[in-house]
């Protein structure tokens, strides 16, 4: 559904129904500003765009400059020890071996990202950060055959690129820069390849186990929540390999700190996952011409008390307020969120327009849509309401609340 990421490690789950991460807006805008503009740039993923390799949008999230300045420092002071470089030539070193890991994250992710096209899945873009990187793709496999091809793909990059660079640190003479840069990528690179293929969301391999199960039983939603409940045993299991190694001084404080948040990062992403798995069972009980409510429309002017007071004498107190011209045609709709911020002493002074935005400012939903295509529908525009349509007629409002209602009843209150 929506969208895939696959990690070199690691993978946070997006809310698609989560009334609180679907409408970003800009600081200095309230919902009611909100524009078509403002939708476009809601979209616009965190980072430094880096160009196109292979098509594939690249970009660099700030928090990779934690690491590269952590690798650049660390391992200069190693290489500083055993091949008494001065302090300028090894730091140099190390920034140059960060500028390797990077390629090889970036190899890794390409990977996920040429596979996935090949199947015709469309890649949105590549994003190295702290903790690795991710695959953004727009859609999930089609079948369990292309999960299972698209996901192991990063990891068999990692592998080729461990077992290249472990041929060239056997050939490059010992004590050389060369050769410690070669050491060092054969051992990261295998390093990823084995802890992505362990079974279990958020990583490659719990990818992998979906797929399996999900041939087996021909279930996605099964597959998630088997290979969710399998990633948070991995990371109590990380967890606990933590504390036996820092309790027998295997590990120092840094290296503790990094597994934990390792740790935390696989918890979350894997509670995220059956998170998730839940929701996308629930997509068939979506149907807008249910979910949608009605349009009580007022006169331009009228108070906001006076409007509700209307629409609740006509026993229409939670339909949408909208905002109609002399002839009757619908104009606005008042922005539900922007109307609540309204204090009650006020509400007989302000008036609809004030809280409302223009219909033509709305994306629109039609009313036969059903399941995974509203989903979809609310993906490509994000937002917090959608004008819903039977051909040129308004027949009503869908809030997103209502919908993470129906998806999630547990979790929120209409």
């Amino acid at each position: 559904m929506g969208q895939g990421r696959y990690r070199v490690g690691f993978r946070s789950i997006v809310g698609m129904a989560d009334p609180s991460s679907a409408d970003r807006t800009p600081a200095d805008r309230t919902p009611a500003d909100r524009t078509p503009a403002d939708r476009r740039g809601a979209e616009r993923r965190p980072g430094i765009p880096l160009g196109r390799v292979l098509g594939v949008p690249v970009f660099l999230h700030a928090s990779w400059l934690l690491l590269a300045a952590f690798v650049t420092f660390g391992y200069g002071r190693i290489v500083q020890g055993e091949l008494h470089l001065p302090d300028l030539a090894a730091y140099s070193v190390g920034f140059g071996f960060v500028l390797c890991l990077v390629l090889s994250v970036l190899l890794h992710e390409l990977g996920h990202a040429v596979t996935a096209r090949r199947f015709g899945i469309r890649v949105r873009g590549i994003t190295l950060e702290l903790l690795g990187g991710y695959t953004e793709m727009e859609g999930d496999a089609p079948r369990p055959g292309v999960e299972l091809l698209v996901s192991l793909a990063g990891p068999a990059v990692s592998l080729v690129l461990g077992l290249g660079a472990g041929a060239a640190a056997l050939v490059l003479p010992d004590n050389t820069v060369p050769g410690q840069i070669a050491f060092q990528l054969a051992a990261a690179n295998i390093l990823v390849a084995i802890f992505n293929v362990l079974p279990g969301l958020p990583l490659d391999g719990g990818r992998a186990l979906r797929a399996v199960v999900w041939s087996i039983s021909n279930d996605r939603h099964l597959g998630t929540r088997v290979a969710g409940w399998t990633g948070r045993g991995i990371a109590l299991a990380t967890l606990a390999l933590a504390a036996l190694m820092y309790a027998g001084r295997l590990l120092a404080p840094f290296g503790l700190i990094f597994l934990l948040l390792i740790a935390l990062t696989l918890w979350q992403g894997a509670t995220g996952a059956i998170r998730l798995a839940k929701i996308s069972a629930r997509f068939p009980l979506i149907d807008v011409a249910r979910l949608a409510r009605p349009v009580f429309a007022v006169s331009t002017g009228t108070p906001l008390a006076e409007a509700e007071r209307q629409a609740a004498e006509a026993g229409l107190a939670n339909a949408a307020l909208g905002v109609a011209d002399s002839s009757g045609r619908l104009v606005a709709l008042v922005h539900g969120d922007a109307a609540q911020a309204v204090p009650d002493q006020r509400r007989p002074w302000v008036p609809v327009d004030s809280v409302a935005r223009d219909v033509g400012m709305l994306a629109t939903i039609p009313v036969e849509l059903r399941g995974e295509a509203v989903i979809r529908a609310v993906q490509a525009h994000p937002g917090s309401e959608y004008i819903v349509t039977s051909g040129d007629d308004v027949i009503g409002v869908l809030r997103l609340t209502d919908l993470a209602h129906l998806l999630e009843p547990s979790r929120t209150t209409r």
